[in-house]
């Protein structure tokens, strides 16, 4: 029996086998997601994002514990998938993210995976996409991604999920983090965990001016509201439509949800922003083009890596070491050398 029947048959050390062959680039990991890749596609994918020390840890546990314990949702399985720091000795996972999720450990319908970010950018280790899609294809009806939170570019995280969720914290040293990160625009839903913390108002008044800035059709919405008198909650304000007039294309704007993840307080209403907006995806389409999006990124990744790793394969090392050395003599323009590397390929 093949570790892709093991996996759909629910067997779970199979399914740890298989993610570290996925994370090893080994041929059997390779060929246990092509024979899987059929089964995928059934998943909520959710990424979590955002700086450290936000609390992103304990707010994935208190989510998966909302998951597996609504009636209402059926106690859908959920796996945990977070991309940790590696240890500058091992290259391994430091495994953090283990330690705050320990409500979840024993259960059945969970798994979490912690995955070494091996000096990925992005906070996405290379391997993680394949890691969602076995994930996917062992039947888990919502993946959590929880990013390392340490970089410029967090965006990655976009391409994968359905949806993704920012966290932010008051009294970090500034109002907001993500505008220096650069993540701001990829928030489907925003969170201000820690909103116990004396400063919760300046980040959320931060975060609406953000949002105000970075969608003008807020500002008319805003507008609109003074106008009439009407006061606006974030969850009217999704349901306004473009100024194009085609009833059938919502226009999203990201809630902003106060949770204190330590307590559990404010779960509740997170979980109810995050199914508002698979809710929207889903009626306006969105969802499909996501997941077209995110197919074609990773096509266009893993090509270039082929190309790359074949390059490397036929390429002898004392040639590149010549070429390197004719730069650094400034004989040759570091494009002109790119093309001489690669005109036999």
């Amino acid at each position: 029996m093949t570790s892709a029947s093991q996996i759909l048959q629910g067997n779970r050390l199979a399914l740890a086998k298989l993610l570290t062959q996925i994370e090893n680039n080994t041929t059997d990991g390779r060929a246990a997601l092509a024979e899987l890749f059929p089964k995928t596609g059934g998943a909520y994918r959710i990424g979590v994002t955002g700086a450290p020390g936000t609390g992103k840890s304990s707010l994935v546990n208190q989510l998966a514990l909302h998951f597996r314990r609504s009636e209402a949702l059926g106690s859908m399985r959920v796996a945990v998938v977070a991309v940790d720091p590696s240890s500058p000795f091992t290259g391994g996972a430091i495994l953090g993210d283990r330690v705050r999720m320990r409500d979840l450990l024993g259960d059945p319908g969970v798994f979490i995976r912690s995955m070494a970010s091996r000096g990925s950018l992005g906070g996405l280790a290379v391997a993680t996409s394949g890691v969602v899609q076995a994930l996917d294809a062992a039947g888990f009806e919502i993946i959590l991604i929880e990013t390392v939170g340490a970089g410029q570019a967090e965006v990655d995280i976009a391409r994968l999920a359905h949806t993704t969720l920012v966290i932010e914290a008051p009294g970090l040293g500034d109002d907001i983090q993500a505008i220096k990160a650069g993540i701001l625009e990829i928030a489907d839903v925003l969170v201000i965990n820690k909103a116990d913390r004396p400063g919760v108002e300046n980040t959320e008044r931060a975060l609406r001016s953000m949002l105000q800035l970075g969608h003008p059709m807020v500002r008319r919405f805003q507008s609109h509201t003074r106008e009439t008198g009407h006061l606006s909650t974030d969850n009217e304000a999704v349901g306004m439509k473009t100024s194009s007039e085609k009833p059938e294309l919502p226009l999203w704007i990201p809630p902003i949800v106060r949770t204190i993840a330590t307590e559990g307080q404010g779960i509740p209403e997170l979980a109810g922003a995050i199914e508002q907006h698979r809710q929207h995806l889903q009626l306006s389409g969105e969802w499909s083009q996501r997941e077209l999006n995110r197919l074609h990124a990773e096509l266009d990744l893993l090509v270039r890596e082929t190309l790359m790793s074949r390059w490397l394969s036929r390429t002898p090392p004392e040639n590149y070491q010549q070429v390197l050395e004719r730069v650094i003599r400034r004989e040759l323009s570091p494009w002109q050398a790119a093309d001489e590397l690669v005109k036999e390929c």
